[in-house]
């Protein structure tokens, strides 16, 4: 192996990173190369010899330029995504350089640590039980992966069945439901955990996904055996919430047991004007949510919680005779990896770095600008599909074909990048508020970038494409 001068190595890796975050607000949102030339640059022999670490690296960065997406950019409002905070970014800079595994105490009792304090803020910012467990995931999907496997063991073992033990087969069966505007992660969560997705029973929504709940309570009716139900807080496509108090207490009188899904709604529960929202938040028996997405960690970050901590620590934990234990509960009994990146550190210096304040305003901001997009659009004539009560926003610019067509022009322009949705049967561009450096001018622009789009739909239909455009303006304010 070649001699590494390792301060310079990490330094001279910090300062690439930096400079590209330095850059985001005058970057081209796209990548500028598609993914059939980024793989052919990276596809080279892997050679014999060992080479300089600095070399690598610097041949890392090189081939990689071409293929970054600005996604940690303030005009990026695609799959509800934030950028990662300084301090977070710095922790995870650390974490990597430290190589701590978080699995346990023993292993790492800084990554602990910060795994504990950060659960305790978090808890006190959602309005979540003090005394619920929490788990340092790598995002919703896992997050509702291992809320659900707790479920399971805690409803199985109410009907007398160890699912620990004897698993699924010859067991009761365990009536799961959630609406019909569920995230796709619920669906998946079930096939892991061997119910298969067709056990869903599907809740009626009503105007903007929430559930009915005179549906939900006319299904439960004679409710005997084991029972979970999947809310939402947050919905993918509108933002809006179910009503998860008056769901949780139906449930309840069913003895049944209520996960709700809070990928990014949940946050909705710090801001004083957005928190009824939410309200029954800790009712429910599990919550999921994401750090990557309003609270601008770095990926990939997110927090499980549960009000029986028993039941998600038997879901999870395991022992061997080669580890050692400190004989509490560890981080390890609460996630499903063992082998893990201390996640807590990042969470800890992001809440660290925003405080209630800051964290507050990050979110009531994102609302606010989510609300001046839709105001835009709809002076200049397009179709606002959702009430815009959080952070999220639908808009048609006429048929399908020709909402399509905005959406690929205002992709490839690079100004700004949004996704596109189905959304009742109809195609609409999705746009989601997440990160913190977003202002309103990067509003501005991004909504000059879809108008000019939308101006060329008669051309698009003849093949003709708009120019690339910069962005108007140097950056944020």
């Amino acid at each position: 192996m070649h001699p590494t001068d390792l301060r310079k190595l990490f330094a001279d890796a910090a300062g690439h990173a930096a400079m590209y975050r330095q850059s985001l607000s005058e970057r081209r949102v796209r990548s500028p190369k598609p993914f059939s030339e980024v793989g052919a640059d990276f596809r080279r022999p892997l050679g014999d010899a060992p080479r300089p670490a600095d070399e690598v690296v610097d041949e890392l960065v090189a081939l990689a330029e071409g293929g970054i997406v600005a996604s940690a950019g303030p005009r990026y409002f695609g799959f509800v995504t934030g950028g990662a905070l300084p301090a977070a970014t710095a922790a995870e800079i650390l974490a990597a350089g430290w190589d701590q595994n978080a699995m346990s105490s023993i292993l790492s009792p800084a990554a602990a640590a910060a795994e504990q304090a950060a659960a305790d803020w978090l808890k006190d910012l959602l309005g979540l039980p003090s005394t619920a467990s929490a788990g340092f995931v790598t995002g919703a999907q896992g997050a509702n992966t291992v809320a659900l496997a707790a479920a399971r063991n805690h409803v199985l073992a109410q009907a007398g069945w160890d699912v620990e033990t004897d698993g699924l087969m010859g067991a009761p069966r365990v009536r799961i439901l959630a609406g019909d505007e569920r995230h796709a992660t619920i669906d998946r969560s079930l096939r892991l955990l061997g119910f298969g997705s067709g056990c869903l029973e599907l809740i009626r929504t009503t105007a903007n996904g929430v559930i009915d709940l005179d549906d939900l309570r006319g299904r439960l009716a004679g409710q005997t055996g084991p029972l979970i139900v999947c809310l939402q807080a947050g919905n993918v496509n509108t933002g809006h919430s179910d009503a998860l108090g008056p769901a949780a207490e139906i449930v309840h009188e069913y003895d049944g047991w209520v996960h709700v899904d809070g990928a990014f709604g949940m946050w909705a529960a710090l801001s004083p004007e957005l928190r009824d929202q939410v309200a029954g938040l800790e009712l429910a028996d599990s919550w999921g949510c994401d750090g990557h997405k309003w609270l601008n960690l770095p990926y990939d970050n997110g927090f499980v919680f549960t009000a029986h901590p028993d039941a998600h620590a038997s879901a999870l934990a395991y022992t061997a005779s080669y580890l050692v234990s400190s004989g509490e509960r560890e981080p390890g009994d609460y996630a499903m990896e063992s082998s893990r990146r201390a996640r807590g550190l990042a969470a800890w210096a992001g809440l660290q770095e925003l405080g209630r304040d800051g964290l507050r305003e990050v979110v009531d901001r994102c609302c606010v600008l989510a609300r001046r997009f839709a105001e835009q659009l709809a002076a200049a004539g397009c179709e606002i599909g959702n009430d815009v009560v959080l952070n999220q926003v639908l808009v048609s610019y006429g048929d399908d074909a020709e909402t399509d067509a905005v959406i690929a022009d205002v992709q490839r322009a690079g100004v700004c990048w949004m996704g596109g949705t189905t959304w009742r049967g109809r195609r609409y561009m999705r746009i989601s508020v997440s990160n913190h450096l977003t202002t309103e001018r990067d509003v501005d622009q991004s909504v000059e970038s879809i108008l000019a789009a939308r101006s060329m739909l008669p051309q698009t239909t003849t093949g003709r494409r708009p120019a690339e455009r910069a962005p108007s303006s140097a950056g944020p304010e």
